[in-house]
């Protein structure tokens, strides 16, 4: 559609013909999802077009607001950028890739490293190795936010450099159990804060046409991560002191996020906030080249605008202004965490013992392949599919794949076929959240959040992530004891059918729109 419009047919859109003795110029600008009708010279029609842009403002966000923002307008028109993101989401993407490794470098070092440090037979000094990192990023995580908004989300990341450096340092070195548990809650500092800033800070530099694939980046570097950590573990077999060296060789790239984050522009979104409007352009010619600045700047206006200009405290994230939008995210991390994932991971290697696959690495191996494989599915069919449709269709796969699961230990007609369809069922689950329920909410929730509360409001969501992943991770093998893993599994089941009613009904669709257009179009009567 032209921006502007000089001329017109000489019967108007609605059924009248326009008097030549008007000599009205008609323009039709298309902004934030509304078409305004601009009228040069003419009171009663300027009166008019008053009368229509509120009529589809309205009527626009009335659909917002029901959750059809998918159907409010027409893709936006592009402009050829000048300027590059990817350079900058990448030295982001290095927070992704330590989150996933310090995630999986302790599954196959904690047996070398509880015998080392006199441990080997204290099963709950090495249960807090694992779950005081989870502990540790849920505070991060909701320290990151507060951080995010105050220092701005570059300085935040490079901040996050510090505990992430000493904390790979201390886990390496460490000749004590005290130490290496130091070592493991500064590392889950520092992944709480990054699991919160990167996928907030790709989503605020990406243009819309992109930004589904430069978010999926961000869920497929922590698969690399956990591919990293059990290629790094390789050589424990045959050297048992080599997990000092997985634990030390964090270290590096920790430096890198620093002196990455050095030279990447900040974010526009947070820039603008500040009032900092010079540098905000700049930015922007950096990012998207100076063929955009007009465009971005406008977005960034009626995002402010609309979002109430002043810095969002903790309280307004329960305000009844926020609350349903905040709450999506919440739900969303919640039903991911309690969907099953952690179960998978924690059964797989037994899961293919039982089909005959004795190799601890080559069980890994398979599972963490099929997550690196429909994560990289998932960033191509992101802005041409949609996040919602992805999301649905995730957790129907995650439905089915644990009802394959929990039948294939219970139902003696499958007996024969038990340990196939064990792993068939495994492989499929973890294809299914790779696809949907792993890389979406991380992408989305950035995306619905109003300017003013977003660094927070993410913040919250990944505290839910933390905390609900440290209470599956304590509880999980006293829930198996006492309920079997077959009804186990058909709970997580029940919970992924769940997760697809509540996104039917509670997700929107963002593909293919600006932040400030998602945030104008959720913010009825603003």
């Amino acid at each position: 559609m032209e921006a502007s419009i000089n001329a017109i047919k000489s019967t108007s859109g609605f059924g009248r013909r326009v008097s030549p003795v008007a000599r009205c110029n008609i323009h039709m600008i298309k902004r934030n999802n509304y078409l305004k009708f601009r009228f040069d010279s003419c009171s009663i029609q300027r009166a008019a077009s008053s009368r229509i842009e509120s009529l589809f403002q309205s009527s626009i966000r009335a659909q917002a607001f029901e959750g059809e923002v998918d159907n409010v307008a027409p893709p936006r028109i592009q402009v050829t950028s000048s300027g590059s993101v990817l350079p900058y989401v990448g030295f982001a993407c290095i927070g992704a890739i330590l989150f996933g490794y310090h995630i999986g470098v302790v599954n196959g070092a904690l047996t070398y490293l509880a015998k080392d440090l006199g441990v080997a037979d204290n099963t709950e000094l090495q249960g807090w190795v694992v779950s005081s990192l989870l502990a540790a990023a849920a505070i991060g995580s909701f320290t990151g936010g507060s951080l995010a908004d105050k220092f701005g989300r570059t300085k935040t990341l490079i901040l996050d450099a510090i505990p992430l450096t000493i904390g790979a340092f201390l886990c390496c070195i460490a000749r004590s159990i005290e130490t290496m548990i130091l070592g493991r809650l500064l590392v889950g500092v520092g992944i709480g804060v990054s699991s919160t800033i990167v996928p907030l800070y790709i989503s605020e530099i990406s243009p819309a046409e992109k930004r589904g694939v430069f978010g999926s980046i961000n869920q497929l570097c922590i698969c690399i991560g956990l591919l990293a950590a059990l290629v790094a573990g390789l050589p424990l077999a045959q050297n048992p002191l080599w997990w000092r060296t997985m634990f030390g060789i964090a270290v590096i790239p920790s430096i890198f996020l620093a002196l990455g984050m050095a030279f990447s522009p900040e974010s526009p979104c947070w820039l603008y906030q500040q009032g900092r409007t010079y540098e905000v352009e700049e930015s922007i010619k950096r990012l998207f080249g100076k063929e955009r600045v007009g465009e971005v700047m406008r977005d960034l206006n009626t995002a402010r605008q609309g979002s109430g200009g002043d810095e969002a405290t903790w309280f307004d994230l329960f305000s009844s202004r926020y609350w349903k939008v905040v709450s999506v995210g919440g739900g969303l991390y919640l039903l991911q965490q309690f969907g099953g994932i952690n179960a998978i991971f924690y059964y797989s290697t037994s899961v293919f013992n039982s089909a005959g696959v004795k190799s601890d690495v080559a069980a890994s191996a398979l599972v963490g392949s099929a997550n690196v494989l429909g994560t990289i599915v998932a960033s191509w069919l992101m802005d041409k599919q949609g996040r919602k449709r992805l999301l649905l269709t995730s957790f129907a796969g995650m439905a089915a794949s644990m009802l394959i699961l929990s039948l294939s230990f219970t139902w003696k007609a499958l007996a024969p076929y038990s340990g196939t369809l064990a792993v068939l069922g495994t492989l499929l689950y973890v294809l299914s959240f790779s696809l949907g329920a792993g890389p979406v909410p991380a992408l989305l929730l950035p995306e619905i959040f109003a300017s003013r509360i977003r660094a927070k409001a993410v913040a919250l969501s990944l505290g839910m992530h933390w905390i609900s992943n440290f209470v599956i991770g304590f509880y999980f093998l006293s829930v198996v004891n006492k309920f079997g893993i077959s009804t186990v599994y058909l709970g997580f089941a029940s919970v992924c059918l769940l997760a697809v009613m509540y996104i039917a009904d509670n997700v929107v669709e963002t593909k293919g729109r600006s932040l400030e257009e998602t945030q104008h179009a959720l913010a009825p009567g603003i």
